[in-house]
């Protein structure tokens, strides 16, 4: 059983897709990592292999309620 959330600000500017089956998190912001490793890699999506990773690293993201997801292993592609 999958779990997915949508979240957004009041402001429309930043949507987050919470997939519990999903193989990766993409994260199209720095400001969400608090350590980021620049550097080029490729990743399968549905659509197939594609190079639009930018770099790798943990990241925090704060969630409506206060709830802290931490991801140690995200991916990081500004054209996500």
């Amino acid at each position: 059983m999958a779990l997915t959330i949508g979240i957004t600000d009041t402001n429309n500017q930043d949507l987050c897709l919470i997939d519990s089956a999903s193989t990766h998190t993409i994260l199209k912001d720095k400001k969400y990592f608090s350590y980021l490793e620049m550097r080029k890699a490729s990743v399968s999506t549905i659509s197939g292999k594609t190079n639009i990773i930018e770099g790798s690293g943990r990241a925090n993201l704060l969630l409506a309620g206060g709830t802290r997801l931490c991801i140690t292993d995200a991916l990081y592609s500004s054209k996500s």
